[in-house]
C-alpha cells in the first residue's frame, strides 16, 4: 500500500465542499479539516504508484475551491501500535 498525504489550500468559503468532494474520491481514505499552513490534508492509499497520478493530479487537484496543493509520499509507518511493541522487545512484564 502507498499512502501520500496532500496538504490542501482552499478557498475559505469553499472548505466544507471542498472536504466533501475529495472525500468522495475513489483512494482518498480520509479528509481533515485543520489549523495550520493548510486548509485540508487528504490521506491517498493505493496500490501502485501510477495510481497516484490519476487519484491526486487528475481527481483531486481538479476539485472546485482548491487554490493549491502540495503531497508527501510515506515511505514507512509508525504508529502507536508499532513504536509499542519495538520498544517492549526483551523487557518482560
Amino acid at each position: 500500500m502507498i499512502t501520500a498525504i496532500v496538504l490542501i489550500n482552499a478557498d475559505v468559503d469553499r472548505i466544507p465542499e471542498v472536504a466533501q468532494s475529495i472525500a468522495e474520491i475513489d483512494g482518498v481514505s480520509e479528509v481533515y479539516s485543520v489549523a495550520g499552513d493548510a486548509d485540508l490534508i487528504a490521506m491517498v492509499r493505493v496500490r501502485q504508484h501510477e495510481e497516484l497520478n490519476d487519484v491526486i493530479a487528475d481527481r483531486l487537484n481538479k476539485v472546485t475551491g482548491i487554490i493549491g496543493t502540495s503531497t508527501h509520499i510515506a515511505f514507512r509507518t509508525y504508529s502507536r501500535h508499532d513504536l509499542d511493541a519495538a520498544f517492549s522487545l526483551g523487557l518482560e512484564g
